[in-house]
């Protein structure tokens, strides 16, 4: 599953990022940085080029390799349109992941991200056998909060100063999703 393409919703797909992803990724970027300033780090503008996307994807990639993570576009036609993320898998007693994702700020409120991350825990249960997600938004980002409500987590607590978010260290409410409480092997 986790290596497929797959429909969210219409003409909204998923599937694992890709080398030739850098310049759409890149546009998407462009296309939606003051729309993701607030809740994202700063970024060098490298990053917002085809050659910054193509390094960082490179990176995605090698950790994808090592099972660390699974990173994912969201596409409708050949735009990406957001992402989706698993990162730092862990096995053993812990198996778990932290969930992260975007939606480009045209299509948000048509439950694509609440979509994105159902989907990233059917995986993340069903493919990769794992007990947990996590999930942190800042304190304001009401919308992510619903998001994740609505695709099953819940909130455990809240982390000073837990993340350096658009020039400053910001406060996170901290979520997680039980996938199952199948024995650890």
């Amino acid at each position: 599953m986790f290596d497929a393409d797959a429909v969210l919703s219409g003409e909204i797909r998923i599937r694992p990022v890709e080398e030739t992803d850098a310049g759409p990724l890149a546009e998407a970027y462009v296309r939606n940085r003051d729309h993701l300033r607030p809740w994202e780090p700063n970024r060098a503008e490298v990053f917002f080029t085809p050659e910054g996307q193509k390094a960082r994807i490179g990176q995605q990639l090698r950790l994808r390799e090592d099972g660390q993570a699974l990173p994912w576009v969201l596409t409708e036609g050949d735009r990406i349109v957001g992402t989706a993320t698993l990162s730092t898998i862990s096995g053993g007693p812990f198996r778990s992941a932290y969930l992260g994702y975007w939606i480009d700020r045209e299509l948000g409120g048509r439950g694509l991200a609440t979509l994105a991350a159902r989907y990233a825990c059917r995986v993340a249960d069903e493919e990769l056998g794992l007990h947990r997600l996590e999930a942190g938004t800042l304190l304001d980002n009401a919308g992510s909060q619903r998001v994740l409500a609505k695709a099953g987590f819940e909130r455990i607590g809240v982390a000073p100063r837990y993340l350096h978010i658009n020039g400053a260290w910001r406060d996170h409410v901290l979520f997680q999703r039980i996938l199952n409480d199948r024995p650890a092997l």
